[in-house]
């Protein structure tokens, strides 16, 4: 594997990061602040949060199994994605190497960074092989882009192609578990030991269903956290944030009974959803959503919508022609969206 200084973009390896007080001062014990420029007023919304949320961070380790100084906590998954690029990626000289179909932020960031996007088709089942990725690699290609489950697929990527590519990629590999709680697929947390090259991104949005505090996260080695750590803005995430997350972490065990009762929603909805004479093909989801092909994936799309239910147009992303993507919701929602479709058909 290549040294990580070669893969890191030159000034960003060379950066001194911007110091903020807080970062000069971490001691718990003290109880007057006078070195921020904060109003001592309006407690305690006035004082600037962790900048790089250590509490959050010791919560979060315990339930992933990884030590506090393999995270990176950002604003949303995003942040992650978009800071993959602004780490390793030259603008106007590298690559990255991406499944195609796939989640599109992967895409917006690279037009946003200026680096070249190679996106490379998945099969018609959308199973990944390995060596048509490899075969879009050069010499300027610094990441792969890897997503398990898919999105919008639903399925899991073959876990022997993913660590061919792990394998013998000299890059960087990000493979985003945004849906890997739904999952009983082993998390590729497990081989951040194993592969120093690897990044596993995870969000508190979907299983644990925190969407709106926006709270994405990355997982990789010490190293590659701490330049993260180093380009990231100085408060990247607030502190209304980090308290409704360490409030959600105290008992992630009814976020078990919540992706339990969404599976058994999901397998109840697709058997239904499967009767309906609209349906042509429901592909398999590990996801808490699934795909499905239908005779009019636009006029089906437009008639929902009418009727107050949003669900997702996919007919127009690479092999997804005629392909709507539903999420799971409550069994009253999954029952209104079924009974519609039954009055259209």
């Amino acid at each position: 594997m290549k040294r990580l200084e070669e893969l890191v973009r030159k000034n960003v390896w060379a950066l001194s990061p911007y110091s903020s007080a807080r970062d000069e001062y971490s001691g718990k014990e003290a109880h007057v602040f006078l070195d921020a420029n904060e109003n001592p007023f309006n407690v305690p919304l006035n004082r600037y949060p962790d900048p790089l949320q250590r509490e959050l961070k010791e919560r979060l380790a315990k339930i992933k199994g990884v030590c506090p100084d393999q995270i990176f906590l950002g604003n949303g998954s995003d942040e992650a994605i978009d800071l993959c690029y602004r780490v390793f990626c030259e603008p106007g000289r590298d690559n990255v190497v991406a499944i195609d179909p796939t989640y599109g932020m992967y895409k917006v960031c690279a037009d946003i960074n200026n680096v070249e996007y190679r996106p490379v088709s998945l099969d018609e089942n959308f199973n990944i092989i390995a060596s048509r990725l490899l075969e879009h690699t050069d010499k300027h290609t610094k990441l792969i882009w890897l997503c398990s489950p898919n999105n919008p697929t639903g399925n899991s990527l073959d876990r022997n192609e993913l660590l061919t590519i792990m394998r013998q990629f000299q890059g960087i590999v990000v493979i985003d578990e945004a849906y890997g709680d739904f999952s009983s697929k082993k998390s590729f947390r497990e081989e951040l030991s194993n592969y120093p090259h690897l990044i596993v991104l995870n969000t508190m949005s979907k299983a644990w269903g925190c969407a709106a505090i926006r709270l994405g996260m990355a997982f990789a080695s010490k190293e590659i956290i701490q330049l993260f750590n180093k380009v990231k803005y100085p408060y990247n995430v607030n502190k209304l944030t980090q308290e409704a997350a360490l409030e959600a972490l105290k008992d992630p065990y009814h976020v078990r009974d919540w992706v339990n009762e969404l599976l058994r929603e999901r397998e109840c909805t697709i058997k239904a959803f499967s009767q309906l004479p609209i349906c042509r093909r429901i592909y398999p989801s590990d996801a808490n959503f699934f795909l499905c092909e239908v005779t009019d994936a636009t006029g089906i799309y437009q008639y929902l919508v009418d009727n107050g239910i949003i669900v997702r147009n996919r007919t127009k992303i690479h092999l997804c022609q005629g392909c709507l993507r539903i999420t799971i919701g409550t069994k009253r929602e999954n029952t209104e969206l079924i009974g519609a479709l039954r009055r259209l058909s």
